[in-house]
Formats: C-alpha cells, sequence, structure tokens
C-alpha cells in the first residue's frame, strides 16, 4: 500500500470513529453494539437520536467538507498558502447577507442561500480587486482580506445593534452552534454542498495548471482569468452554503489543506477528495468535543476552531 493510500485509508477509518462516537455520546449514551442493534427499531432514545442528533452530525460533516474544499480552491486561485474564506472576509460578507435578508425581507428566506452566495462573491471580489496591482502579491491579499472580513464583521454587528429585539430570531440564525439542526438542513447543505463538491473536483487540473505563472499557463492555451472566476465561484459557492447552515467558521481552510498536502502532496486530483475527508472528521471531532467535555453546556465549533487556527495561522505568516 502507498503512503498516500494509507493516508486515506486512515481519515476514512477515523472519520467513521468519530461518527460512530459522536451518535453514542452525549445527552443521550449507547454503547456501540446497543446503538446498531436499536438502529431501525423504535426505540424512544433512537428516534431522538435520529432526529436530533444525526442532523447535527451530517451538517458538521459537509461544512467541514465544504469548507475545506473552499480553502484549496481559493488557495490554488490567489496562490496563496493563507488564503481562507473566513480569514479573508468571504464568510463574513456571505453571513452578512443572510442576515439582511432574514431580517428585512423574510419572505426571500428560501433564496437565501443566493443571496448568501452573492454577499460572499462581492467580498471575493473587493479582495481581488483592491489587492491585485500587476498581479497578487501575497502579503497584500491577507491584509486587504482581514479588512474586508472586519467591515462586514462590523455591518453584521452595526445591523444586529440597530434591529433590537426585532432581529432577535434572525441573530440567533447567525451564530455558528450547530445545535438543533434539522433534516431540511440536511437536504440544502447537502444538496449545494455536493454539487459544490463535485465541481471542485471536476476542475482538479485547472487548478493544478494555476500553479504555473500566467505567462506559461497561457502559452499552454490555458484561460487563466475564466479558469480563476469559476474556481473562485465554487470556493465562494461552498463557503456561503456552510455559513447558511452551520454558520461562520474560520481558519478549517487554513489549517486542513496545509496538513493535507503534507500528506498526500500537491495534486489536486488527490488533495480536493482528501481535504474534504480530512476537513469533515475536523469539524465533527470539534463540535463533538464542543458538546462533552463541559455537560450541559456547549462550546461551539468555531470557537475550538478559533483557538486552533489562530495559533496556526501567526505559526504559517512567521514560517512564509
Amino acid at each position: 500500500m502507498s503512503k498516500k493510500a494509507m493516508h486515506f485509508s486512515i481519515v476514512v477509518l477515523l472519520l467513521l470513529v468519530a461518527i460512530g462516537y459522536a451518535a453514542t455520546t452525549g445527552s443521550i449514551e449507547m454503547g456501540f453494539f446497543e446503538f446498531f442493534t436499536h438502529l431501525f427499531t423504535e426505540d424512544s432514545r433512537m428516534e431522538a437520536i435520529r432526529d436530533l442528533r444525526f442532523p447535527r452530525i451530517i451538517v458538521a460533516l459537509f461544512a467541514g467538507a465544504a469548507l475545506s474544499v473552499s480553502g484549496v480552491l481559493l488557495q490554488s486561485v490567489m496562490r496563496n498558502p493563507l488564503a481562507d474564506a473566513g480569514v479573508i472576509g468571504i464568510s463574513a460578507g456571505a453571513s452578512f447577507m443572510k442576515l439582511f435578508i432574514i431580517s428585512v425581507v423574510p419572505t426571500l428566506f428560501f433564496f437565501t442561500p443566493l443571496f448568501a452566495f452573492l454577499g460572499g462573491a462581492l467580498a471575493c471580489f473587493l479582495v481581488f480587486a483592491l489587492s491585485w496591482k500587476s498581479g497578487l502579491n501575497p502579503l497584500k491579499l491577507i491584509l486587504v482580506g482581514i479588512a474586508v472580513n472586519a467591515v462586514f464583521t462590523g455591518l453584521t454587528e452595526a445591523f444586529i445593534s440597530l434591529g433590537g429585539s426585532l432581529n432577535v430570531a434572525a441573530t440567533s440564525v447567525v451564530g455558528s452552534n450547530l445545535t438543533m439542526r434539522t433534516w431540511d438542513d440536511v437536504i440544502v447543505i447537502a444538496s449545494y454542498g455536493m454539487i459544490g463538491l463535485l465541481a471542485a473536483f471536476a476542475m482538479y487540473h485547472w487548478c493544478n495548471l494555476l500553479v504555473l505563472q500566467d505567462k506559461t499557463a497561457k502559452s499552454l492555451g490555458f484561460n487563466v482569468a475564466r479558469a480563476r472566476l469559476m474556481i473562485a465561484a465554487i470556493a465562494v459557492l461552498l463557503a456561503a452554503i456552510s455559513v447558511v447552515v452551520a454558520g461562520v467558521i474560520a481558519f478549517v481552510g487554513l489549517l486542513v489543506p496545509h496538513i493535507a498536502r503534507r500528506l498526500v502532496g500537491y495534486d489536486h486530483k488527490i488533495l480536493i477528495p482528501y481535504t474534504a475527508l480530512a476537513g469533515a472528521l475536523l469539524i465533527l471531532v470539534a463540535d463533538t468535543i464542543g458538546r462533552t467535555i463541559l455537560p450541559p453546556l456547549e462550546i461551539p465549533a468555531s470557537t475550538i476552531m478559533a483557538i486552533i487556527g489562530g495559533p496556526f495561522l501567526i505559526f504559517l505568516l512567521r514560517k512564509e
């Protein structure tokens, strides 16, 4: 077995163990054997697990996969190993637009994924437009991204403050806690998420070519501008749908791709699926730790990722 196959096998095995542990641990606990024997029965505890815990697990898996692959795509498009939807403002833009639609135009609630995508796309455009000067400067891109992130985060907080009590229901949707996710949330994130993940994998060859200098890629007949636009759109879609269902979770798209590249290399044909699996594992583990470490209190997965991701970003900035 090659090293890459071994790494795939390990992450799949860990993912299955994490799913089993997450399903059987919490306010309702079951042994593994009891869980599998009662999986399809009408047991009251099993019904609670199916209706409450399964949707939460599936949402965590898709959110982790979507954010991780979004990070891989953004790093490819921007040629910057520090690019992440949560760091450069894409998630914040999507979150602000989501809050705006739910609060101001609630009749368009079912179009929230579309408007969140537009908010993320606006943030991505601003980062590109404000940091581009005869090419992409990695440090300038990150600084502009942090500024764009701060602007949209500030707008969101100002909107919440101005809205007062009228926005209580809407602001609860912006939070990043995965509590009380439903099967409707699963349908939303699974449908859009699968489209984005499959589209990302279909463009792995373009991602590999973007590693080349623009002049070199163009000399091979490769349309660099079109590739950047389409791959960035997929990255924004993945980040936006994660924000719509799971809230803003930063650093996932930064942390997972770096570890994945060290384990399976730089070929996006292998990197994208491995990153999706590793990202799903990371968010599920973070959410499971958050709800079991101090029961009955819950620590949001976004908080745990911030504790881990902040020092990791500092480490990468010093290294790069």
